[in-house]
This record gives C-alpha cells, sequence and structure tokens, in this order.
C-alpha cells in the first residue's frame, strides 16, 4: 500500500501505544489539519482528542532551534565536536563506564537503534536505558520469564473477539481511548467486561463487574484465581501438560496464599461474592483477554503482579488464540520499538541480551565493535543515582524529561547539576531537564521526523515528515551518527537516512537467527528506499514464510524458551513498599488525565487541551476530606516523606477512602507544586528495576490560602509576583496563570507590578478581599488581575481569553473586563468534550429541557460523538441532573439558547 500521495501524508500519532494512524492534508501552510486515517488497522479512521489537536502544537514557538554549548549558540559542527570532546575525555580519565544514555519511548525506532549502537557497541558504555523501564520493563521482565522473550502474543481484534475482557489497572477509557471505543462498540449478548482497578474511573462505564481491589493486593486477586481454577477443575490439563512447565512449583504459593475465595476477598477488601462471580466468569470464558497497564506495571511487585496474570492465562491454554491472550498495553508510541532494538540497560539489541554469550559474541561480529560492553548496565533509578555519586561524568538524555517523571525528583535535579555534562536532545528549549543540560542538541518533533514506530499489537507503522525542519534541528539519528563520526567511527555510522538505519536493524533481527527468537523483520531487511516510504503497517515477525506479518504469536503452544515450553512463575504476594502510618495515613495513586500527555511538553502548546482539567487537583474521597475540613474546590496540600504536592481538591466517592488520586503531568514549567513525582519513593521491583510509581502515602491539609487569583497576560510574563502557589494555564491569545497566597497583599501598590503598569480600570473591596484590575494599549486589553477570597468564584476564562484576541474592545466590553464575561453570552461551565468545545452548563441545560440520553445530547450538540472520551461523563450529567417534568417545558428555551450558544 502506498501510504502518501500527492494531496495528503499518512503519518502516526506520536501520544501513546495505541499507534493510531493519521492523514494530513498537503499545501495546508505550517499548521495542516488532521484526521484519523481509515487504512489503519488500529485506529479505522478514529482519534481521541489529544490525537485531533495535533496540528495545533505545531509551530515554533517554544521551539530548541540552534545547538547551545555551555549557555552559547553554537554550529552543529561546533556542537558535535563538543559532545565528542566530552564524551572522548570521560572515556580517557575513568573507563567507559562514566557516560550515561537516558533514552525515551518518544524517540523513532531508527533513531533508538543508533543511540543504542553507538553507547553500547562503539563507546562501550553499557549505561544506556529508556523511561520506557518507568510504565513497561516489568511487562517486559514477565513475558521473557514465562514466554522466553519479549512478546505480546495478541492483537487489538481480540478485543472484540474475546467474550470476557477484564481490563487491570488500566484507565483505558482515558489512556487508550481508541482501543476503549474498540471495546464497546464490540458489545453483545453474553459478553462481558470486568475493570479491576482501586478507583472508579471513566473505564468503569463500560464494566459489567468492578473490582475496586485494595491498591498493590494483584497478586493476591490472580493467585486467587489460580488456585480457583485448579480447586474448580478449569484447567486446560492437556495444553499444561503439552506446552508448559512448572506449573506444579506455580501452583503451590497460589493455593497458600489463596486458602478460600474469602480469604482472598479479605486480602484485596472486595466483596467475597464478586470476587467468586469473577472467577466463575474467567473459568468458563475460553476466549478471555486480560489487558494489564501502569495500575500493574508500576508497583514493586509489578513483574510478579504480570506473571500472576499471565499464569492464569497459561492455566487455562488461553495464549495467542483468538479473542484469548493476556495483553500488556503500552503507554508511549514506540515503547515497544525501543524494546526491539535494545533501549533497556539489560538487554543488547533485536531481543538479544547480555545473560547469553553467544548473543553477545553475535552482536559484537554483527556491528563489528570489538568494544561491545560485555555486561548489563544501570536501570533508571540506578543510573541517577550513580549521575548523584559522580560515577557518571557525561549524560546525555534524549527525547525525555526525567526532572518531572523519575521518584524523588528532588534528587534527580541534584544529581543533573552535579554532573560534568549534562547532554539533552530535545525540541523543546524550556523544560525542567533542559534546564540542567550544558550541552542543548535541537531535534526534529513530530511531523518532520521519519522513520517507524512499533504499538502495542507488534505494528510497524511509519512516521513521515510532512513539515521542513524548525530552525538548525535534525532527527535525532543524523545527530547520534553525527557524533559517532566525529569519534571516529565513520564506518559504523555512515547512515544516509532513515531507510539506511531501519535496513541494518532488520538484518541484525535476522543475524544468525534460527528461530529462537520471535522478533525477526528479515523480509524487510532489503527494502529498497522508494519501499520503505511506501510501507504499511505490519505486525511483526516479517519473514519469507510470512511477508506480511503475524497477528498472534505462540498459536502452535511452542514458545522461545530453550525448552519451547512456556513457564509458570510461583508468586509469593507482597503488598507496596510505602506503607500509610500515623503520619502519612493515606495512599497516592497517580496517573494520566485524559487531555494531557507525559509532561505536556507536546500537550501544553495548545489550550483546547487544558479545558477539561486546568491545574493540578487532587481526588479525595468525602470522609478524608472531612477529616482533613476540606471543601470541593478548595486547594490542598499532600505533605509526602519527601515532598508536597498542592491541587485542587475534587470530592468523590469515586476514590476509595483512605487514599487520593493525583496527576502525573504538571512540572515546574506549569506549577509551582504540582509535580507528582515528589510524593514517589525510588522504590523498585527487583527484577525489572521498575519503580512503584503508581502508590505513595502522604497527609492531607488544607493549604492555608489568604486570597486566590487569575492573571492574565498578553505577553508571555516574567513572573513579577510573590506567591506560594501558582500553575500556568494557556489560553488563546494569552497566558495565563492562576495564583494563591498565604499572606496578606496591598492589591493598590501590587496590582502594577503584576500587570506590568498601571490599570486603567480598578474595582476594589477590601472588606470582602476582593480586587480586579485590568491594563489596555490602544483599545488593546494588555493583562487582567481578578482576585478573590479563599471561597469566592472566579469565572470562567474563556470570554476574557477571547478578549485578547481583539485588535479593539467596544466600550461595553472594557466595562465587562472585570466581570469576567458577558453578560449577553451564555456561561458554557467547564468544557466536558473537548473535541468540540461543549461545557458542562450546555449539558445540562439540554438535559433539563428533555434531553436524556447520551445519543440525544450528541443530536444536539455534538458531544461524545468523536473520541467517546467524554461519554461517561455525560452520563453522569444525565443522572445528576434533575429534569423536573412539570417544567421542562418552560426551561426549553432557556436550555434551547445554551445549546445553540445564543
Amino acid at each position: 500500500m502506498i501510504e502518501t500521495s500527492d494531496t495528503s501524508c499518512k503519518t502516526t500519532c506520536p501520544y501513546c501505544g495505541v499507534g493510531c494512524g493519521v492523514v494530513i492534508p498537503k499545501d495546508q501552510g505550517a499548521t495542516p489539519s488532521v484526521t484519523g486515517d481509515k487504512d489503519h488497522p488500529a485506529n479505522r479512521g478514529r482519534l481521541c482528542v489529544k490525537g485531533s489537536s495535533l496540528h495545533e502544537t505545531l509551530g515554533d514557538d517554544d521551539r530548541l532551534l540552534y545547538p547551545r554549548v555551555r549557555g552559547q549558540q553554537a554550529s552543529w559542527p561546533e556542537a558535535v565536536d563538543a559532545v565528542a570532546h566530552a564524551i572522548r575525555k570521560a572515556v580517557d580519565e575513568h573507563g567507559p563506564g562514566s557516560v550515561g544514555f537516558y533514552l525515551s519511548g518518544q524517540l523513532l525506532t531508527e533513531d533508538y537503534y543508533a543511540a543504542n549502537k553507538l553507547a553500547k557497541g562503539f563507546i562501550g558504555t553499557p549505561h544506556v536505558d529508556t523511561n520506557s523501564r518507568l510504565c513497561m520493563s516489568s511487562a517486559v521482565a514477565a513475558h521473557k520469564r514465562a514466554f522466553g522473550a519479549d512478546v505480546v502474543p495478541a492483537c487489538y481484534d481480540d478485543l472484540e473477539l474475546a467474550d470476557l475482557v477484564v481490563l487491570v489497572g488500566s484507565n483505558t477509557a482515558w489512556n487508550h481511548p481508541i482501543l476503549y471505543q474498540r471495546i464497546k462498540a464490540a458489545g453483545r449478548e453474553g459478553r462481558r467486561v470486568v475493570v479491576i482497578d482501586p478507583r472508579e474511573t471513566a473505564t468503569s462505564e463500560v464494566a459489567d463487574m468492578h473490582l475496586r481491589l485494595k491498591p498493590g493486593s494483584d497478586t493476591y486477586l490472580f493467585n486467587g484465581l489460580l488456585a480457583h481454577l485448579y480447586r474448580s477443575d478449569s484447567l486446560n490439563s492437556d495444553y499444561i501438560e503439552q506446552h508448559c512447565h512448572g506449573f506444579i512449583e506455580a501452583l503451590a504459593p497460589a493455593l497458600a496464599s489463596a486458602p478460600d475465595i474469602e480469604a482472598v476477598a479479605r486480602q484485596c477488601d472486595i466483596p467475597a461474592e464478586d470476587l467468586a462471580r469473577f472467577f466463575d466468569w474467567f473459568a468458563e470464558n475460553d476466549r478471555t483477554v486480560t489487558v494489564f497497564s501502569q495500575g500493574v506495571n508500576q508497583s514493586a511487585a509489578g513483574t510478579d503482579k504480570a506473571n500472576a496474570i499471565i499464569n492464569c492465562h497459561l492455566a487455562t491454554g488461553r495464549v495467542g488464540k483468538p479473542g484469548a491472550s493476556p495483553f500488556s498495553m503500552t503507554g508511549q508510541p514506540n515503547a515497544m520499538g525501543g524494546r526491539e532494538v535494545g533501549g533497556l540497560a539489560n538487554t543488547l539489541a533485536a531481543h538479544m541480551d547480555y545473560q547469553s554469550p553467544e548473543d553477545v559474541d553475535r552482536v559484537a561480529r554483527f556491528w563489528q565493535s570489538p568494544g561491545l560492553a560485555k555486561g548489563p548496565g544501570y536501570k533508571a533509578i540506578d543510573l541517577f543515582d550513580a549521575v548523584h555519586r559522580g560515577d557518571i561524568k557525561v549524560l546525555w538524555i534524549m527525547a525525555t524529561n526525567p526532572a518531572v517523571s523519575l521518584p524523588d525528583n528532588a534528587r534527580v535535579r541534584e544529581a543533573l547539576a552535579l554532573c560534568p555534562t549534562v547532554i539533552v536532545s530535545d525540541c523543546i528549549a524550556k523544560t525542567d531537564t533542559t534546564h540542567f543540560a550544558d550541552i542543548l542538541l535541537p531535534a526534529t518533533g513530530w511531523g518532520e521526523k521519519d522513520g517507524t514506530v512499533t504499538n502495542s499489537e507488534r505494528r510497524i507503522s511509519r512516521q513521515r515528515q510532512f513539515l521542513p525542519n524548525a530552525g538548525d534541528a535534525m532527527p535525532d539519528w543524523w545527530i547520534i551518527s553525527a557524533v559517532g563520526r566525529a569519534l571516529g567511527h565513520e564506518s559504523a555510522f555512515s547512515f544516509e537516512n532513515p531507510a539506511s538505519v531501519f535496513r541494518e536493524h532488520a538484518r541484525l533481527s535476522a543475524f544468525e537467527n534460527d528461530g529462537r527468537r520471535p522478533f525477526n523483520l528479515s523480509a524487510l531487511a532489503a527494502l529498497t528506499d522508494d519501499e520503505y516510504e511506501a510501507l504499511a503497517p505490519c505486525q511483526w515477525p516479517v519473514t519469507e514464510k510470512n511477508p506480511n506479518g503475524l497477528e498472534r504469536l505462540f498459536t502452535d503452544g511452542r514458545f522461545a524458551t530453550a525448552d519451547k515450553r512456556a513457564h509458570f512463575v510461583p508468586i509469593q504476594p507482597a503488598l507496596p513498599t510505602q506503607q500509610p502510618d500515623s503520619q502519612h495515613p493515606l495512599v497516592v495513586n497517580s496517573g494520566r488525565i485524559r487531555d494531557q500527555w507525559h509532561t505536556m511538553t507536546r500537550t501544553g502548546r495548545t489550550a483546547r487541551l487544558w479545558q477539561h482539567r486546568a491545574e493540578p487537583f487532587i481526588d479525595v474521597h468525602p470522609d478524608d476530606a472531612a477529616k482533613a475540613d476540606l471543601k470541593q474546590g478548595q486547594l490542598g496540600r499532600l505533605k509526602g516523606r519527601l515532598g508536597d504536592f498542592v491541587g485542587r481538591v475534587m470530592v468523590t466517592d469515586a476514590q476509595r477512602a483512605g487514599e487520593v488520586f493525583i496527576p502525573i503531568h504538571w512540572n515546574q514549567q506549569f506549577s509551582s507544586t504540582g509535580l507528582a513525582s515528589s510524593l514517589m519513593a525510588p522504590d523498585v521491583d527487583p527484577i525489572s528495576g521498575q519503580p512503584e510509581s503508581k502508590h505513595g502515602v502522604a497527609r492531607l491539609e488544607r493549604f492555608p490560602a489568604r486570597w486566590e487569583a487569575r492573571l492574565l497576560c498578553r505577553e508571555t510574563h516574567p513572573r513579577m509576583w510573590q506567591a506560594a502557589q501558582w500553575s500556568k494555564v494557556p489560553l488563546e491569545g494569552c497566558e495565563s496563570w492562576w495564583i494563591a497566597g498565604e499572606e496578606a497583599v496591598d492589591w493598590s501598590t501590587t496590582a502594577a507590578r503584576w500587570l506590568g503598569g498601571t490599570p486603567q480600570i480598578v474595582m476594589s473591596d477590601p472588606s470582602t478581599g476582593r480586587f480586579r484590575a485590568a491594563r489596555f494599549y490602544q483599545g488593546r486589553v494588555l493583562a487582567v488581575l481578578l482576585v478573590e477570597p479563599p471561597e469566592g468564584v472566579l469565572p470562567d476564562l474563556a470570554w476574557l481569553a477571547s478578549c485578547f484576541g481583539k485588535e479593539s474592545l467596544t466600550s461595553a466590553e472594557r466595562r465587562a473586563i472585570l466581570a469576567g464575561r458577558d453578560a449577553e453570552l451564555p456561561d458554557i461551565g467547564q468544557i466536558i468534550c473537548s473535541c468540540f468545545q461543549v461545557g458542562q452548563k450546555q449539558i445540562e441545560a439540554a438535559i433539563q429541557a428533555g434531553t436524556g440520553s447520551v445519543t440525544g445530547l450528541g443530536d444536539a450538540l455534538k458531544c461524545g460523538t468523536n473520541c467517546g472520551s467524554c461519554i461517561p461523563e455525560l452520563k453522569k450529567l444525565i443522572e445528576t441532573t434533575t429534569i423536573d417534568a412539570d417544567s421542562a417545558t418552560s426551561k426549553t428555551e432557556e436550555g434551547a439558547a445554551l445549546v445553540t450558544g445564543q
């Protein structure tokens, strides 16, 4: 299939591991529109709100456009020489192990391959790890223990074919919304969905059963399931005997930890009758898919949790069959591609490992690299500990933001500050991590990048360039190759284009591959440049026998282990490392939200994606809010053992009592005290090295605000205020900050400094703590300040933001500025549907006017008709919004006005 045409370019979304196809019309300038690719097997034309707004994240604003060396702009030859000199000096004086690399699932496979080859093969350092360590390494370790290789045996079609879909530790509706829509659309009589998650999330909306288990008790649950399958005579004994090893050894601890269903229910803190029903459903349904994600992986027992799930599938023979497999759902767009090329510190390349001397010799001969690293290197947490100790003298970070994402970020920042040479390749100029860079290298971003990515179902897709490089930005593979040549390895890094890198990667996957390694791209190893350009999505392995790839693996019951059998793994249940105490009584869970991605370096560039959740927040059970004397909408502070987190309190019974939830996305570019990693200890899984990033402890207290404010400025504001708490909220046409302070402020003297000059209109009411002021120039609004007491109500900022886009305001608009809204326009409320900008008050008005279904709301307002991520919230509003039948008619006109925006 030709994936480009004269009128459009087909590429791949750069967000989650679903790997959606995207179509970009050509000749539309710098910000073309984006639509889903109807021909791509992953999404079949659908896109979530993040994918739909990709075009809004383009442009040169905030981009890193030129190399910088020790604070000075440099040419590429100067920058490459500086990097090579730093590496050469460290190796000469301290050995190859003094150089470290920290890579990212945001890199393309070609970038990843070049970096891994340079570091392990030619610098000779094993200390190469990736931020995939933070999300997928426990799944990797579990796959290798059970299957003999890091292989996901399933495909997305299995989510639709399954009669039972079990979602474990995965808020699929928000984190993988396109797959959630596929699961939901496949609903049929007799088909069931079970959600296993401590929280009630948007995903719970599709569940026939929601098991709200105690955080960290997954191994008890799945050991209990294995014991139940045995006791109820629901095993596939023939499959176990013919294709597996170690069942009796795995069954013993399962039976010991699960003497009966009641005991398992107590450990998991869920009703025994619900647990028994789930066990029966699993036993009865041969076509079962168990999807697991970060709620399983991000744990000090993440590998055991994944293997406990896989054990149950092996025991029933449900691996690699249509509608029946364990399914690890990848977090990043190319986490799997990075695993293929050896991006993890304990792997080599092409699914070969240090544990095998034959693999070490094989890779060294293929690369013609006599200095190949001979053993595994530091995993992420250990890598930054080594930087902190001074063992790593040069650290090269590519396309990731560890100063935000790694646990105990204060220590990570200390490490970066202490490191003699920090090199950062990125497309964004200012991040928490680039702040520490001695050498900054401008990399191409999405739209400029050209290469491949591999999604969660092993599907390789092309990410194509449709924009010119911004400034002097260059592809990561090009930068790495230039450094490799500067270090004297000309022939090894003579790549001409991404196709040449891919061909070498494919040849290595096939090199002396006797079938023991499932990862094999031999049929793609001789692609011409034109064939590479036209490469259609395909699932590996891609070989002469299977030139179009394979949907499923291990279908014949033969695995990648030495004995060709799958291995059961004995699981001894263990609770999370961090446990509450009297000083820190609450369990802290963290995760993604619907409209943001990772540390917001991309999604933070578009105002639309800020409208659903505009600032850091804390989801709190009503009992815990009452104990802390906190109400809905107030600012709360979580005090942990390592740091603090401040966010807006959201009181909800979707949380279990004794537990809170916080988002992972905010950083110090967007918030003063909103880093989730501040509350997470660097405790890791002993097998995978993955941090326990979803289980911290803290106490909750009220943030003692004397006042809260909204500051909007046309130009980027130099932060002239002094306040204990702030968060930045980008809006269309202006920047805005949400600020709170603990000290009293004389606003009459402070306003001019905050606004950048003397305001022309002021409203002050010291008795109530209210103050509002605005600056204008030649009819244009320059800055607005709105101040309220902590219990006050600040207006929605959408109308105010629109005023900054106008060259001149009318007198009526100037008068309305201090009120924060035009009285003639309806207040639509908080945005619920980001795709079509539909607000809560519009939805409530339509419901009150008689629209009582999601379909009806979609017909009236379009909400819920694109990615569908807002449907659970629409259903909740239908449940909670009262429809008074007697007065519905009288409200119809009011509702219709809001619906139409008149």
